[in-house]
């Protein structure tokens, strides 16, 4: 073999092994971008998901301004009350400062939702009339026939549609600052108990503890329930059948 045939031959196999080097760089950098692009898109997915799985009420009840003067001048941040629930018996009450509005409504909700607690109900209202305090705040809670609404306040209003309750008749005394009625309002919830818990409790049997009144809407609100669940699974059913 000349030595011309050899420089020729020598070109040709370094042209090639550079063609085949930028090939593999080619789909090297589309791999790594169809990887980051499924991956970001994976989790906005997902993160989108978990919203809709953990989808709950929230209301912002106040927002206070506060200040402090310090040496170096005057600093200002925000504290926001917050309460979170599902709509169906759970409801937590948080309170979050900082020095901008959304982060103290943040972190307002991240303490709500660390201060969960469920509420016995029937039919949509408390079970029974109950009063709760907090320094000089104080909200009574009385039940109401279905359709009557929620009669409330404000922040009362906030806490109890959280909570699902939809019918009940409330009234706040005393102090009207928002932080007292709302915590008087959740102290007030927490002191409501279902007939069952008062009849272990005295060792007595349901029927002798609560009135016929209370038994007879708690069995219609659980016939109401088994029935909405029903037509629910029907119409699902219909919908996978089409």
């Amino acid at each position: 073999m000349s030595d011309n045939e050899k420089e020729t031959q020598v070109a040709e196999e370094t042209q090639n092994t550079q063609a085949t080097a930028e090939n593999a760089n080619d789909d090297r950098k589309s791999g790594r971008r169809s990887q980051r692009g499924e991956g970001r898109r994976g989790e906005r997915r997902n993160r989108r998901e978990e919203n809709r799985g953990d989808e709950m009420l929230d209301r912002v009840v106040t927002i206070n301004r506060v200040s402090k003067t310090h040496k170096g001048g005057r600093t200002f941040s925000f504290a926001a009350l917050v309460v979170v629930g599902d709509g169906n018996g759970t409801v937590g009450v948080g309170y979050g400062k900082s020095r901008e509005v959304p982060a103290a409504i943040a972190k307002g909700q991240l303490d709500a939702k660390k201060h969960l607690f469920n509420v016995p109900r029937v039919r949509g209202t408390v079970t029974h009339p109950v009063t709760g305090h907090d320094h000089a705040g104080t909200v009574m809670l009385r039940p109401a026939a279905p359709g009557t609404g929620v009669i409330a306040g404000g922040a009362v209003r906030a806490v109890m549609e959280c909570a699902g309750i939809t019918d009940v008749l409330t009234k706040s005394m005393g102090s009207a600052t928002a932080v007292n009625v709302v915590r008087a309002t959740v102290d007030a919830l927490k002191q409501l108990e279902d007939p069952e818990e008062i009849a272990a409790r005295r060792g007595l049997s349901v029927q002798e503890v609560a009135p016929d009144a209370l038994l007879r809407e708690r069995a219609a609100g659980i016939a109401e329930a088994r029935k909405a669940r029903e037509e629910a699974q029907a119409k699902a059913a219909a919908k996978d059948g089409e």
